[in-house]
């Protein structure tokens, strides 16, 4: 039976961000589902990170992104972050995410949670448009296999920026940051973003979030480009992560 959500031609918006930094989002993606793809422009090559849901397609709606050699950084392997990953020739995760099998598949609310061993309720369906080529009766991730398994220190070179790999384990056992130095900007994934960080899934490790967080609260962060919601700056991550900690303490 075909959905009878509507079909809409253009699945993605994008906003310009200061310093060549440009984010993509899925406004038919429910809250809880809705990542930000980030593209940071490079002299030599372009940085892509995180690749949304693989309900539309980047490549067509967004062939700049494939103009300048990119290397796509997935920072985790849930679906909200994969599922646009095959259309990348140069794919960078950690060692640790399961990308050719990756845990949570579902755009429905109940199996994705039983997937992903969310307490909460989610709505029914996750999206409220399709596109022509993606039917959500049919939808599903495609697994894929990483060019480059990252690890702690590595560095992403664009020529103009350098971007340093942070694992940063918690939220899954091979959650990444970006980290570049030179203008403290932060490419956080799911490991911090301005809203309840999730702790309790089944491959999560409340105790490593906790080092993560203490970790990443020393950093000089300026601004934190996360993988859910808007942007914030270094003081307001330091909030989030305080505030994190305070309740972790009270659950010991």
């Amino acid at each position: 039976m075909n959905s009878p959500l509507p079909i809409v031609d253009r699945w993605f918006v994008s906003e310009s961000m200061e310093d060549g930094i440009t984010r993509i989002e899925e406004p038919y993606a429910d809250e809880f589902l809705r990542g930000n793809i980030w593209h940071v422009a490079g002299d030599d090559r372009d940085l892509v990170v995180d690749s949304g849901l693989g309900i539309g397609s980047l490549r067509t709606e967004f062939p700049e992104l494939f103009a300048n050699n990119p290397v796509l950084v997935v920072t985790h392997a849930h679906l909200d972050h994969m599922g646009s990953a095959y259309e990348f020739a140069d794919l960078r995760a950690h060692a640790l995410e399961p990308l050719h099998a990756p845990h949570g598949t579902s755009i429905r609310g109940d199996v994705l949670a039983a997937q992903l061993g969310l307490s909460e309720t989610l709505p029914e369906l996750l999206v409220t448009a399709r596109t022509r080529s993606c039917d959500p009766e049919r939808y599903e991730v495609r697994p894929v296999v990483a060019t480059v398994t990252v690890a702690e220190g590595d560095v992403i070179d664009l020529g103009n920026r350098r971007l340093q790999i942070l694992h940063l384990p918690g939220h899954t056992p091979g959650s990444i940051c970006l980290f570049d130095w030179d203008s403290g900007a932060l490419f956080s994934g799911d490991v911090v973003y301005d809203d309840d960080l999730l702790d309790d899934l089944f491959e999560s490790d409340d105790q490593a979030y906790v080092r993560s967080m203490h970790r990443l609260r020393d950093l000089p962060v300026r601004t934190v480009y996360p993988g859910h919601g808007e942007s914030f700056n270094g003081h307001r991550l330091r909030e989030i992560i305080d505030s994190y900690l305070r309740a972790a303490t009270r659950t010991v």
